[in-house]
């Protein structure tokens, strides 16, 4: 049931750059389709968390104090910035290198926890990052064509995201710890839902908000299908079967998601793609891999 899970979790992940890509056919506006996201992710994640909190009091463990929590918060609306840098660069490449490029954020993990955590960089880890970004260099030369100038200001964009998110999981390592992985999920992305409404209401009027019925459905399928179901699937699968393998089973999204994009978007997918995407795949899951070697399987507290 555990791989189950995290399996299901992992593959719904991976449809939300296809939705996010249908909305844009319709309108190119990341800030409008990140907003309806977070509008009907947010009741979910808030009622999760008022009830972990309520049930964390009744059953006599330490309560959560209102410092812990703002600072969950706080670190949520750091994570809105990885998801607009995200949902800005797809607006400019495909799904499948978008997904490609988020896929190599361990290495920005490995770099950062380096620089400023003392931590060592094996050679492992360096051939694991060079074999992934060979890969990356293929499918983004490959992509030219179909994208034009934009390509290259995409796959910024979105190296960014994957640079945000590397900070955000190095902040919020200690948090899950000491919350729990269900609990810290509701509070740090209620937080990231409160920033997105914020942002928008800041820069645009309500009236902004009129979208279509079919708009309106992609938003909800990315907010609950691709957003709220996974997290805690995949938090579910975790306490059964631990962080490490969960992380392995994470190795199959990019290739979800170039499959949904081929099947729904009529993406490309030539010779050249492919084996970009087996190296990028390859090069991450080696890493992962010797990262199982070399720390015992501990499950994360639900």
């Amino acid at each position: 049931m555990g791989y189950l899970l995290a399996l299901a979790g992992t593959a719904l992940f991976s449809s939300k750059a296809i939705f996010v890509k249908l909305a844009y056919a319709e309108n190119p506006d990341a800030l409008l389709v990140l907003t309806w996201r977070m509008i009907f992710a947010l009741p979910f994640f808030a009622a999760v968390g008022i009830h972990a909190l309520v049930l964390r009091r009744r059953t006599g463990q330490v309560a959560l104090g209102m410092p812990m929590i703002v600072r969950i918060l706080m670190l949520g609306v750091f994570g809105y910035v990885a998801m607009i840098l995200d949902f800005e660069g797809l607006v400019h490449v495909s799904a499948g290198l978008e997904r490609l490029v988020l896929f190599t954020y361990p290495v920005f993990l490995i770099l950062i926890a380096a620089a400023f955590f003392g931590a060592r960089i094996t050679a492992g880890n360096l051939v694991a990052a060079g074999v992934s970004y060979a890969g990356l260099a293929l499918v983004f030369i490959a992509d030219i064509p179909d994208g034009g100038s934009n390509v290259p200001l995409g796959t910024l964009l979105v190296l960014g995201s994957a640079l945000s998110f590397a900070i955000y999981q190095l902040w919020a390592t200690g948090m899950i710890g000491h919350v729990g992985s269900v609990l810290f999920t509701a509070l740090a992305l209620t937080g990231t839902s409160l920033a997105s409404l914020a942002h928008f209401f800041i820069l645009r009027s309500p009236s902004e908000l009129a979208v279509s019925p079919r708009y309106l459905l992609l938003a909800a399928l990315t907010g609950v299908l691709a957003t709220v179901v996974p997290s805690f699937m995949i938090n579910a699968g975790m306490a059964r079967i631990g962080a490490q393998p969960t992380a392995m089973i994470s190795m199959v999204s990019p290739l979800l998601t170039i499959y949904l994009a081929v099947l729904a978007l009529n993406e490309s997918f030539t010779l050249i793609d492919g084996f970009g995407t087996a190296l990028v795949v390859g090069g991450m899951g080696y890493d992962a891999w010797a990262g199982l070697r070399r720390q015992p399987t501990q499950a994360i507290d639900s």
